[in-house]
């Protein structure tokens, strides 16, 4: 009973803001220092509001997970980061980042065979809370972008309430919702489909990079159509998705 009040105690006076010894004795002192890098990101982007930025001026990170299923509260785990830097209606090649991450359970068959990760690569890969602190740290800040973001927001979600106690504060922008709004007849709304009639190369897909990328060009490809529709901010843009 003394121990639970113990690390009860240490619990409310790292919630309070104080990384305290006890604290990095109890989780380890590395991953306490991550632990509170990512909770300080969560605690500061609540502050900020980018409604009023300009599109055509404003840092996006577009992002996509791999992971080993579908339902991150039945024991599914994320097995890959991918993610790429815009500014504007650029995109930056040489801001991004990838990671395998060790989902401490194996991979299943069909999961190696879709994204072509095995057992062997995430056995030496980093740990979940390496690259968490690590990707948060790309995106800082940044309005985050996914095609079909559900799946990869619950994920993230997960990751970070399991090893921060924090939910995700910043904004993602799905793709998928955007194209419904500037191309509502269409019948089919997945990535393949839209990339192809874009006119956007497929390169390697179920890749968390390279569908970052390919994401990112779809993005690039929607912001000139929205800007030619004198839509300037980000708050505008939500306007006219809300009614779609």
């Amino acid at each position: 009973m003394k121990e639970q009040r113990s690390m009860g105690r240490m619990w409310h006076l790292y919630k309070m803001g104080g990384l305290t010894s006890a604290i990095a004795g109890a989780v380890g002192a590395q991953n306490a220092q991550q632990m509170a890098f990512i909770r300080s990101m969560s605690k500061e982007q609540r502050k900020d509001s980018i409604m009023d930025t300009p599109l055509s001026d404003m840092e996006v990170v577009v992002f996509d997970l791999e992971t080993t299923g579908f339902y991150p509260t039945n024991g599914d785990e994320i097995i890959s980061f991918g993610a790429v830097l815009l500014k504007g209606e650029e995109l930056v090649p040489e801001q991004t980042f990838y990671s395998l991450v060790n989902p401490k359970r194996r991979v299943p068959k069909h999961i190696t065979e879709l994204t072509g990760i095995t057992n062997a690569m995430t056995e030496d890969a980093p740990d979940l809370m390496q690259v968490l602190h690590d990707f948060m740290e790309f995106v800082g800040k940044r309005m985050l972008i996914a095609h079909a973001s559900g799946h990869d927001k619950q994920f993230l979600n997960a990751a970070l309430w399991r090893t921060s106690k924090v939910n995700l504060t910043h904004r993602v922008l799905d793709t998928m919702l955007v194209a419904k709004w500037l191309e509502p007849n269409r019948e089919s709304y997945s990535l393949d489909d839209l990339l192809e009639h874009s006119g956007i190369e497929i390169t390697t897909r179920h890749h968390a990079l390279e569908d970052s990328i390919m994401t990112a060009k779809l993005w690039q490809n929607y912001l000139r159509r929205i800007l030619s529709r004198n839509v300037i901010t980000l708050g505008d843009l939500y306007a006219y998705l809300s009614k779609h």
